[in-house]
C-alpha cells in the first residue's frame, strides 16, 4: 500500500481485505518511539531523585521489563479485534461510561505532546545556534507539530514506514554517541559504586520505568489493528515488549549517565557538548526522534478524540472528520506546549506517575476482560452501537474507581504524598494495588455476572 495515500480509515474496523504488515514491523516502531530525548530527559530524573547511578540503571532494567508486559499485552489486541485501543474501552465501560478513561487519555497525549514538543524545540534551537529563548523554542514547537500533524494525516503506513526507516539510523548513531561518551573521559569515575542505596529511591526508580512503559497501553494497538488476525498473540507480543524495552533501558541509562556529567544544562545541551563538531547531526537525530514520539501522540489523540466525537454524533467517521480531530489535537497540543516551556525534569516524573495512577485500573479492566473473561471474543462492529456492549457498565467504573482509591495511600509525588508512602519512606508502590484490585474486582463480578446469567451462582 502506498505511504503516500492518506489514510482512509479512523475508529471502524479494518476489513480482512485491508489487513496487511508483519509482527517485525511493530519492533522498529516501539524502537523508534523510545530512541529519543524525552526518555533521555526521563533518565535525568533518576539522578534528580537521587539514586546513584548503578542502582538507576538495575532499577531502569527492572521496571521496563516489567511495565512492558502490559503494554505489550495491548498490542496483541490490535490484530485480534482491529479496532484502535480506547474504542475497545466501551465493552468493558459501556458506551457512555467509556467516556471518563477517554478523556483521561486525551490529557495523556497532550502532556506527552507538549513535553517532547519542548525538548524538540530546544533541540531545534541548539541546532540553528541560538540561545534556549522563548521566542526560538516557540518556533520549534510550532514546526515539529506542523509535520507531525501532516504525518498523521497519511496515517498507519506512513507512521510504520518512517519508524523503520528511522530505526536503522538510530541504531548507527546512538551506538557510536553511547561509545564517545564513555570515552569522553567525562563520566564521573565515583559514580560507578554500589554505595548511596535507597530502597524507597530505588523503588521509585523502578516505578518510574513501570508507568512510563503502561502510559502507552491506552494506545499501543492502534499500530497493531491493521496486522492480519493470524498473525498469534505470541510474536505481536514478543515484537513490541523488545522493541520498547531495549530502547527504554537504553535511553533512559544514557539520560542518567549525561546527568551525572552535567545536571545543569538541559539534555539537548549535554548532547551537543560531547558530539563536539558533530552536535550538529546529533540535533538532527534527535529531532527526527521527536518526530517518531509525537506523530504516536498526534495520532492516537486523532483516534482518541474522533471515538469521543463519535460518542454523541450518528455519523459515520470521515477522511474530513479525521483531518479535522488532527488539526484540533495538533493545535490545542502545540498551545499547551508553548504554555508549559521550562525546566520540567521533576515536574515530568509527577506528571508521568501521576497519569499512571488512573492507567493502571484501565489497563487492569481492560486486559482482564480480554484475556480472562472474554478470551478474546468481540464483535468489533458493536463497539459503534449504543446497544453493542451497553450504555453504561457500572461494575467496570466502579473496580476503575476502587483501583484508583486503593493506589491514594501508596502515592509518592510532588503533588500528593500518601500516608503508607510516607511510612516507606516515599517508596511508591501503588501501582502493583490499582493493578490487583480493579482487576481482581472486575474479574470476580463479571463471572458472578455472566454465573447468574447462565444460573449457575450458588446462593
Amino acid at each position: 500500500m502506498s505511504v503516500w495515500k492518506a489514510e482512509s480509515h479512523s475508529v471502524e474496523p479494518i476489513p480482512d481485505s485491508e489487513r496487511h504488515g508483519k509482527p517485525r514491523d511493530l519492533f522498529t516502531l516501539w524502537f523508534s518511539a523510545n530512541m529519543q530525548v524525552t526518555t533521555i530527559a526521563l533518565g535525568a530524573v533518576y539522578v534528580f531523585i537521587g539514586l546513584p547511578l548503578v542502582w538507576s540503571i538495575i532499577a531502569i532494567i527492572l521496571g521496563n521489563l516489567i511495565g512492558a508486559v502490559f503494554m505489550a499485552y495491548h498490542s496483541a489486541q490490535g490484530p485480534i479485534i482491529g479496532v484502535p485501543q480506547m474504542i475497545q474501552s466501551r465493552a468493558q465501560f459501556g458506551y457512555f461510561g467509556a467516556l471518563l478513561p477517554l478523556v483521561l487519555v486525551i490529557i495523556m497525549y497532550l502532556g506527552f505532546f507538549a513535553l517532547s514538543s519542548v525538548l524538540g524545540g530546544q533541540s531545534l534551537t541548539s541546532l540553528v545556534g541560538a540561545h534556549a529563548t522563548t521566542g526560538p523554542v516557540t518556533i520549534g514547537v510550532i514546526i515539529l507539530g506542523v509535520i507531525t500533524a501532516l504525518m498523521a494525516v497519511f496515517g498507519y503506513d506512513l507512521i510504520h514506514a518512517y519508524q523503520r526507516y528511522v530505526s536503522i539510523v538510530f541504531l548507527v548513531a546512538f551506538a557510536i554517541f553511547t561509545i564517545a561518551t564513555a570515552a569522553s573521559g567525562q563520566v564521573p569515575h565515583g559514580v560507578w559504586s554500589f554505595g548511596g542505596f535507597s530502597l524507597a529511591n530505588f523503588v521509585a526508580g523502578v516505578t518510574l520505568a513501570v508507568t512510563w512503559q503502561i502510559t502507552y497501553a491506552p494506545y499501543v494497538s492502534d499500530y497493531s489493528r491493521y496486522l492480519p488476525k493470524n498473525v498469534g498473540i505470541s510474536s505481536t507480543f514478543n515484537t513490541t515488549f523488545w522493541g520498547t524495552v531495549v530502547a527504554s533501558v537504553w535511553m533512559m541509562i544514557l539520560g542518567a549517565v549525561l546527568t551525572e556529567i552535567n545536571a545543569k544544562v538541559s539534555t539537548p545541551d549535554v548532547i551537543n557538548s560531547i558530539a563536539g563538531g558533530l552536535g550538529w547531526l546529533m540535533m538532527i537525530i534527535i529531532l527526527l526522534g521527536i518526530v517518531a514520539a509525537n506523530v504516536l501522540n498526534v495520532y492516537g489523540g486523532m483516534l482518541t478524540t474522533d471515538t469521543i466525537f463519535g460518542t454523541f454524533s450518528q455519523g459515520k467517521p470521515s477522511p474530513g472528520r479525521r483531518m479535522t480531530m488532527i488539526a484540533l489535537f495538533a493545535i490545542v497540543g502545540i498551545i499547551v506546549a508553548i504554555v508549559a516551556e521550562g525546566n520540567f525534569n521533576t515536574s515530568l516524573n509527577d506528571y508521568i506517575v501521576s497519569l499512571t495512577y488512573f492507567a493502571i485500573p484501565w489497563t487492569a479492566i481492560n486486559l482482564t476482560d480480554f484475556y480472562l473473561v472474554r478470551h478474546g471474543q468481540y464483535d468489533p462492529e458493536a463497539f459503534s452501537r449504543p446497544a453493542g456492549y451497553g450504555t453504561f457498565n457500572g461494575l467496570a467504573l466502579v473496580a476503575f474507581l476502587i483501583g484508583l482509591l486503593v493506589e491514594v495511600p501508596f502515592m509518592y509525588t510532588g503533588l500528593f504524598e500518601g500516608p503508607i508512602a510516607k511510612l516507606l519512606g516515599g517508596a511508591d508502590i501503588s501501582w502493583i494495588f490499582g493493578l490487583v484490585f480493579a482487576g481482581g474486582i472486575y474479574l470476580w463480578a463479571s463471572q458472578r455476572r455472566v454465573a447468574a446469567q447462565t444460573g449457575n451462582l450458588k446462593a
